[in-house]
């Protein structure tokens, strides 16, 4: 099915949500955030407490990218759509000081909290940069891990999103990433709905499909592991999750050399 989201109103809508997760966790979202949605997916506490709370506080992922990514010491990290850098600052521990991470996101709100929470936790292996996951910042053959947390599933360009992976993996570089699929192909007027693309329900590919995509990108998928412990909260979402089967992965796949 042909996409036809309006991809300016897409990010407004996206940058409006996330802003709000950013500046209220608090609030009410589609979605779960904060640590006990962090440890419910296989977070370490250990390595949360290392983290200010602030940041963990806004943590709105779909799953737990390090499950699989086997991250190593040393390692030059990417982290897609970092928001408030809760990510962005498990990686920067689980690689060490001779390790380097960069954060990349589109949100200024979450850009900002993610700059001060990493410096307030003391932790200096971290960068952040705005930019567009479709349009990375960030030079070819010059990472060795992509992570990303119920990101790429916001973007109307999934395949250019990969093939931009692919570009700034090393040849033989890794993704692990958590996102929403769908086990059955969403309704044209669920497609077209901004609101429901930010709500991480819109913009799910069918499983298959996106699985095809990361292939037809030049990467081998590796594992697929589905996030059982990831619930929507509202009400239209979780009937989402019911009719179609939306649900979240956690996918682990390597650059071909």
């Amino acid at each position: 099915m042909a996409t036809t989201v309006n991809v300016e109103e897409l990010r407004n809508r996206v940058q409006d949500v996330y802003r709000e997760v950013a500046e209220r966790p608090s609030g009410e979202f589609h979605f779960e955030i904060g640590r006990t949605l962090a440890e419910r997916l296989g977070y370490d506490p250990l390595v949360l407490d290392q983290i200010t709370e602030g940041v963990v506080d806004s943590f709105a992922g779909v799953g737990c990218p390090f499950l699989l990514a086997a991250v190593r010491e040393g390692e030059r990290v990417l982290d897609l759509g970092s928001g408030s850098g809760m990510d962005s600052c498990v990686a920067a521990l689980l690689t060490g000081p001779e390790g380097r991470v960069t954060g990349i996101d589109m949100t200024d709100a979450q850009l900002e909290k993610a700059l001060r929470a990493t410096s307030n936790a003391g932790i200096t292996n971290v960068n952040y940069q705005k930019g567009y996951v479709e349009s990375l910042p960030i030079a070819p053959d010059s990472v060795d891990l992509v992570i990303s947390n119920g990101v790429i599933n916001l973007t109307a360009d999934k395949p250019g999103v990969f093939a931009e992976i692919v570009r700034v993996l090393r040849p033989g570089g890794r993704m692990s990433i958590a996102d929403i699929v769908s086990e059955r192909q969403l309704t044209e007027n669920i497609v077209c709905d901004a609101s429901l693309w930010a709500a991480c329900i819109g913009g799910a590919s069918q499983q298959d499909d996106y699985l095809e995509a990361i292939e037809g990108s030049g990467m081998r998928v590796a594992t697929v592991l589905d996030n059982e412990s990831y619930k929507f909260l509202s009400k239209s979402a979780r009937q989402a999750s019911l009719d179609f089967g939306v649900k979240s992965v956690t996918i682990l796949a390597e650059k071909l050399k």
